[in-house]
């Protein structure tokens, strides 16, 4: 909403920056929103394909602008040389490099008579350079913002790439011999202004069950997205703790309505010890209660032959024990030719059961976050088996641990549960 103020003034150009294509146009993004904010202001009109929108006076000229474009590369920040923004917005500022975010401040400027400014949103990030960059704003032995700094405006000067603070232009002026007109404009103001879900009222009245779906994430992802916590980092435990299993089952249930064996395959024949490298298999249900039950974990050190063996007859083995209801297995797809020719191979070797090869995609943290949602609400249940133990010392030990394979393997399996489209409980029963 924030261009509006200005859509009346000749030549005002803004432009809201997002890391890369699909962020703006994803169902109820950017692009939505302006759809439905700007499509009711008189002569808006929106150019899809270049994904901007144009103000015009009564006679049809254009007198401002609205684009929405992204950055997902450094380099292609030079791709903006010569241009004139008057007003920079970043959506989501710590998907951005540093480098992204001061190159693009020189191309803040404009003749249009409106103050170049920039706008930037972001959620908690410890390990990003905005964290460094705001955190005279947070409190850091908490994590969390100070209050009475909210809003407070500071001063700060880029000299040889290190950033300076002050409290006035003035301080920065004499500081560094700053006298000329255009050094004196390198000194530029900054605020930070922290919000929480309360701030905003209109999206708890619009969606008041997402408070609860955030209240449901795993810790660190809770602290940081709903109580706004700036030092708050993923830990071993934080994850999940063996205190925070449903229930230890004597027998797999019978209530099981799907099943799926995921492989987590060794991404190199051998570890750096010259041993081999862990192939990682793990059965896991859905039950008819919503509940989900952790059946069988495979978790061996093989050679590239022996692994497609394991796959084939643990695919066997599992077809015949669970009958009650169907078993997928769904194996990694690397990226590229050589990946895709390997999933090709195994889904060819696995011919008589479904099978179904995906490619990863995210931090393997971010992979394992909706399954450690359940897991910490006590929802995942384990069969008492001798795998328990290793099992069990992976899980706590991620993300800071050695080995991740068991996890994995697990949380894609969780994955294939709940997103699979081809997963529909009425067609199974």
């Amino acid at each position: 909403m924030d261009p509006i103020r200005y859509k009346n003034v000749r030549g005002f150009g803004c432009t809201i920056f997002r890391k890369n294509a699909n962020q703006i146009t994803i169902q109820g993004g950017l692009w939505d929103e302006s759809m439905e904010i700007y499509s009711n202001i008189k002569g808006a009109s929106p150019n899809i394909s270049e994904r901007e929108w144009r103000f015009r006076d009564k006679k049809g000229n254009i007198v401002s602008k609205v684009s929405f474009k992204h950055i997902e590369r450094d380099a292609e920040v030079y791709d903006y040389q010569g241009a004139q923004i008057a007003a920079l917005f970043f959506d989501e500022l710590t998907h951005f490099s540093e480098f992204i975010f001061f190159y693009m401040l020189s191309r803040n400027r404009s003749a249009c008579g409106v103050r170049p400014y920039v706008r930037a949103t972001c959620n908690p990030d410890p390990d990003s350079w905005v964290a460094k960059f705001i955190e005279w704003w947070i409190d850091q032995d908490t994590g969390f913002p100070i209050q009475e700094r909210s809003g407070v405006i500071r001063y700060m000067v880029r000299v040889q790439n290190a950033i300076h603070w002050g409290d006035s232009r003035e301080e920065l002026w004499e500081k560094y011999n700053l006298k000329k007109p255009e050094e004196k404009e390198r000194v530029k103001s900054v605020t930070f202004i922290p919000a929480l879900l309360s701030d905003n009222p209109a999206l708890m009245r619009k969606d008041p069950g997402y408070r609860a779906n955030l209240e449901a994430l795993p810790e660190v992802e809770r602290m940081q997205l709903l109580y706004g916590n700036w030092k708050i980092k993923k830990a071993a435990g934080l994850y999940f703790k063996r205190t925070q299993v449903g229930n230890y089952l004597p027998v797999a249930p019978d209530d099981v309505i799907f099943w799926v064996r995921c492989w987590d395959l060794a991404a190199t024949p051998e570890d750096e010890n010259g041993d081999p490298a862990y192939t990682a298999g793990v059965l896991i249900g859905k039950r008819k209660n919503g509940r989900f039950i952790i059946a069988d974990v495979e978790n061996r050190r093989l050679s590239a032959d022996e692994v497609r063996n394991l796959i084939r007859q643990t695919a066997q083995k599992d077809k015949a024990t669970y009958r009650k209801a169907p078993v997928r297995v769904r194996i990694p797809q690397d990226p590229g030719q050589a990946g895709k020719d390997q999933a090709q191979q195994y889904i060819k070797y696995l011919a008589g059961f479904d099978v179904k090869a995906v490619r990863e995609t995210g931090s393997k943290e971010a992979r394992a976050t909706p399954f450690a949602a359940q897991w910490q609400a006590g929802n995942v249940d384990l069969v008492i088996a001798d795998w328990n133990e290793e099992y069990l010392s992976q899980l706590e030990s991620f993300p800071q641990g050695k080995f991740k394979d068991m996890v994995d393997a697990s949380s894609n399996g969780f994955d294939e549960l709940t997103l699979s489209a081809q997963f529909n409980v009425g067609n199974l029963l």
